[in-house]
């Protein structure tokens, strides 16, 4: 058996090497577009798409894995910032403030024709944050590509006042919950 990890993100790649997980990475290029508006809703929906298109490609014994993150504050869905502007935007409305980050995780075993699909929910609380702050931070680059335009685990680590949950679900997987569905769905231990 395969694992295929059905996304490019760098972040998601450390996290399964971290834990010695034997992997190959084919990205997924389905439209992230979903009709769905809850937040734990559409982390799935899009999760699920990027695990499916990767299993179309794919004939044999493969474990395919689709993750999906998004940032929710204030009943908005916050996703990838566009630009700058977006991203100093996403930023100040966050600042001094609590969110929710969900991130989807589906499963997809082609052997079994089993697909698994759940997802994580962890608090944040970004520092209350002086404009200047913001646009330091969105300088170093680091917003690009990222829900809610910062990433925890970089310079983000110094706006973040507290978290309440998966650490691993704010950088984009939650290797518990991946762990769990591992051992309870398909019967595969990662430790």
């Amino acid at each position: 058996m395969e694992i295929v990890l059905a996304s490019g993100s760098p972040r998601r790649k450390e996290i399964l090497s971290n834990i010695g997980v034997d992997f190959s990475v084919m990205t997924s290029d389905a439209e992230e577009v979903t009709d769905e508006k809850e937040p734990d809703k559409i982390v799935m929906d899009l999760s699920r798409k990027k695990a499916s298109f990767v299993a179309e490609k794919l004939n044999g014994d493969f474990l395919i894995i689709g993750a999906d993150t998004v940032v929710f504050a204030d009943g908005i869905v916050l996703g990838k910032p566009k630009d700058k502007s977006d991203a100093f935007n996403m930023l100040k409305a966050l600042s001094g403030r609590w969110h929710q980050v969900y991130t989807g995780v589906t499963v997809i075993s082609l052997k079994q024709n089993k697909m698994v699909t759940e997802y994580e929910k962890t608090d944040v609380r970004i520092k209350n944050l002086s404009d200047e702050m913001i646009f330091s931070y969105i300088e170093k680059g680091e917003y690009i590509d990222k829900a809610g335009s910062y990433a925890i685990q970089g310079y983000g680590s110094l706006i973040v006042d507290k978290i309440n949950g998966d650490y691993f679900n704010v950088v984009g997987l939650p290797i518990s919950k991946l762990y769990d569905i591992f051992l309870k769905e398909f019967n595969i231990s990662l430790l």
